[in-house]
């Protein structure tokens, strides 16, 4: 089979961000997403341009249009976010996100009723219904086809670095799962999901679709889950490697680091030279490490085995990508970053918030809500 790769200007930026619905008083998930989306349809019916509803009835998810830069992508979303809270603020409903919430219980949550969804919870069943986890998508164009895959496979090289710096889900249930992502191990018990193939060529992709489609595993390629995958409707490569993040600050720091790191490679492979790429085997590790380390993670760097500390390859990174930073338009955005290796990621400061409070979860959810308020790390 054929798999279109639709037009896109290089370097575009689109982000997807998973935002849960939780009680003002109680800090519980609330299921009032069909509220949300009822206010906020256009006169004649159908979807909202940039407010979406989820798998779960806590959620919504509020989508950028296509952007030029990160800091274009920011005001999106705050539009979105401002039009959501004239519905919500009256009902005693915040917005909150993290990798998971951190006392819900997933017994207790309604699935949007919707074909896909329920022939989603139909096929994966328990594993499915646990899908109780938030994220943060980002979408970067790629005008040539010829170099989403080579991209990809050289994206995975920096896939702890984002994981670690965005992993916001230690708790799960009311529990502390010792994991700084704990969402990143449960997403991926989904079929397809997880870590991507690097496949060599376009061809290799079609194939493996084709056989999926063939046997029944998919019906249409966006059924592909992978933390990072091409997106040939929209012409990008999506990574959805990152947990659900508290507050615009970060999800805009998380967005400038991906496209930075995207048009970096970009023009690696304009100038002639060759991308990384890891092993299979030693990105599996570098996931696993990520999800249960976070910031002490030790990461494997190369197919040599060479390791070193997360936060040192993070401020590496950082210096390799100022110059792609100014000329992107989003340097600002990307010290955000550096702001994390100060502060700590947000499993951290959630976990400095339980100690503080005895162990009580509903102060982690006060202070998640409390940093979607101000917009940034508190």
């Amino acid at each position: 089979m054929e798999i279109p790769f639709a037009a896109s200007e290089r370097s575009t930026i689109g982000i997807e961000w998973e935002l849960a619905l939780v009680d003002s008083d109680s800090g519980d998930l609330r299921q009032v997403a069909q509220t949300v989306l009822d206010a906020v349809a256009p006169p004649g019916g159908g979807e909202h341009p940039t407010i979406r509803q989820e798998l779960l009835l806590n959620t919504v998810e509020i989508v950028t249009g296509v952007c030029h830069t990160v800091p274009e992508a920011g005001r999106d979303l705050e539009r979105s976010m401002a039009l959501i809270r004239e519905i919500t603020d009256p009902l005693r409903v915040e917005l909150m996100c993290a990798g998971t919430h951190p006392f819900a219980r997933w017994t207790q949550q309604k699935v949007t009723d919707k074909q896909r969804y329920a022939t989603l919870i139909d096929r994966t069943q328990w594993w499915g219904r646990q899908m109780l986890i938030y994220g943060v998508h980002v979408h970067v164009g790629i005008e040539d086809r010829d170099k989403v895959l080579p991209i990809l496979s050289a994206v995975l090289t920096c896939f702890p670095h984002l994981q670690s710096l965005s992993a916001s889900s230690p708790f799960w249930g009311g529990k502390d799962t010792g994991y700084a992502s704990n969402r990143a191990l449960m997403f991926q018990q989904l079929p397809t999901a997880g870590l991507p193939f690097q496949f060599d060529t376009w061809q290799d992709l079609e194939a493996y679709t084709s056989d999926m489609m063939h046997t029944g595993v998919i019906d249409q390629f966006d059924e592909i889950r992978w933390d990072l995958r091409p997106s040939p409707r929209f012409g990008t490569l999506e990574m959805r490697i990152c947990d659900g993040a508290s507050n615009l600050t970060e999800v805009l720091a998380f967005a400038a680091l991906i496209h930075c790191l995207v048009e970096y490679f970009s023009t690696m492979l304009d100038e002639g030279k060759t991308l990384p790429k890891l092993p299979p085997w030693f990105a599996q590790e570098n996931k696993w490490r990520a999800a249960r380390y976070g910031m002490d993670a030790i990461i494997i760097l190369n197919a040599a085995g060479d390791e070193e500390l997360v936060t040192d390859a993070v401020t590496r990174l950082l210096t390799e990508l100022e110059p792609v930073a100014q000329r992107l338009g989003c340097a600002p955005e990307l010290d955000g970053i550096r702001t994390i290796l100060r502060k700590g990621a947000s499993y951290q400061r959630q976990r400095a918030v339980a100690r503080r409070n005895g162990g009580e979860l509903d102060a982690v959810v006060a202070s998640l809500v409390a940093e979607m308020r101000a917009g940034r790390p508190l």
